[in-house]
């Protein structure tokens, strides 16, 4: 046996586990959960050490929040701090032309949830922790893929000290992220296509007592801004750019990006001011589609963003990569207690949702030109009547659901669970106010 990218490396004697998860972000460490519960030895695999790793997104749509609520862990993460966000909103120069009201739908999961990704990173890891047959290998990067004959068996990871650790398993789970090092070892294009035409600069405000309960897109004659309340008293803000053209931004310098963000968002004109100091206070996001040729091979499977990424329109990336750690979960249960992890046994799971991912996709892109791009008075009028059909009609409420929840709402297979939920840790209390989970029906306009 002899590892892909590492040539002559022998791990005849690597520890064997039923599944190896590369990547301990959402998807990771939700399916992980899933496979401990329904008996299976998982190794996780995780480059960075005490999940010290960017983040980007942290809006949880309502169908990732019911696969989190599923696995137990929800609550607990909420507690730890989060913002209920009510609306999607679009406005133009002020004026709210799209206003699109989550509480339209059934509760619990009647809002946005904006959830700092540690809090739910922490409580999913901590749930794995508490079960048998996990092995958690933190601060171990891949750098091959074990082979038998053509089939994927497992890894080869190298530690920070320079150390090598090998975990052959059954399947390689690819979960780790839009530039997968999985995808790659294992010679899988990863099917890039530069179907938009907006990246995003993201910054986060101190923002004591200017929550606003919603996400929105402030649209002005120049472009526009995303704007959502976030946890702890903080804004967070993405600034959308003509595709590749930060390099022309930063010569500007900061006191000029500084005015133009001011005079976009004037109501934070002075927060803007005291709290965005240098052009390191942002981070770019290269904003691109992307679907993976292939999903799985002999003895492999890819999730999320390894498998498709999408733009941060919608707030969808989380949300499609925790259905897809639940639609993989029963896939690779049966094909575990098959000892059968081919290409033919894994493919109902790519079979189910790669189109899922598509149609997000023709959606994104018909969004970002419809939400983000730059127009004339005509091309703003025709949006504003668009958007307020969408608002007072029943078309609002198929569409919040059909965003909320996906084109194929999957969910877990609490049933095929054999072990018993760990039990909670002690967790913080949970938030008041603006914070607090308020039942739907004691809300205002409910």
């Amino acid at each position: 046996m002899a590892s892909l990218g590492v040539p002559g490396t022998s791990r005849a004697d690597a520890p064997r586990v039923d599944v190896c998860v590369v990547g301990a972000g959402p998807a990771g460490l939700a399916l992980t959960l899933m496979l401990l519960r329904s008996g299976v030895e998982v190794a996780l695999v995780e480059r960075s050490t005490g999940l010290r790793r960017d983040f980007h997104g942290e809006i949880l749509q309502p169908g990732g929040q019911r696969v989190l609520d599923a696995l137990g862990v929800l609550s607990a993460a909420r507690a730890r701090g989060a913002r209920d966000l009510d609306a999607f909103q679009v406005l133009q120069d002020g004026r709210v032309l799209l206003d699109i009201d989550y509480r339209r739908l059934a509760a619990p999961y009647d809002r946005l949830l904006a959830l700092p990704q540690r809090h739910l990173l922490d409580e999913l890891l901590a749930a794995c922790r508490a079960l048998p047959g996990f092995t958690f290998l933190e601060g171990h990067r891949v750098s091959g893929l074990l082979r038998e004959g053509e089939r994927i068996a497992g890894v080869v990871a190298h530690r920070h000290d320079g150390g090598s650790t090998g975990v052959r398993a059954r399947v390689v789970v690819g979960a780790d992220g839009r530039h997968s090092r999985t995808r790659m070892l294992a010679g899988i294009d990863a099917g890039r296509r530069e179907a938009f035409d907006q990246d995003v600069a993201w910054f986060a405000l101190p923002a004591p007592g200017h929550a606003t309960g919603a996400v929105r897109i402030h649209r002005t004659g120049t472009g526009a801004l995303l704007v959502h309340d976030t946890h702890p008293d903080r804004l967070r803000v993405g600034w959308t750019l003509p595709h590749r053209t930060w390099s022309r931004v930063a010569v500007r310098g900061i006191e000029d990006v500084r005015r133009e963000l001011a005079g976009a968002l004037p109501q934070f004109a002075d927060l803007l001011h005291e709290h965005l100091r240098s052009l390191s206070d942002l981070t770019l996001l290269d904003v691109f589609a992307a679907q993976a040729a292939r999903w799985v091979d002999d003895g492999l499977l890819l999730v999320g963003d390894s498998a498709h990424t999408h733009g941060p329109i919608g707030a969808q990336g989380i949300n499609l990569a925790l259905q897809d750690a639940a639609a993989a979960h029963p896939v690779l249960l049966d094909a575990v207690r098959a000892g059968d992890a081919s290409r033919e046994r894994l493919l109902p799971y790519e079979r189910r949702r790669r189109p899922a991912a598509a149609t997000v996709h023709r959606v994104q892109r018909i969004q970002a030109k419809a939400l983000l791009g730059r127009s004339g008075p005509v091309a703003t009028r025709l949006r504003s009547r668009a958007a307020s059909v969408v608002t007072r009609s029943g078309i609002g409420e198929r569409i919040t659901h059909r965003i909320a929840y996906g084109p194929d709402p999957a969910t877990v297979r609490t049933d095929l669970f054999t072990t018993p939920a760990p039990k909670p840790a002690d967790t913080p209390e949970p938030p008041t106010g603006h914070e607090a989970h308020v039942p739907s029906g004691a809300r205002s306009g409910a």
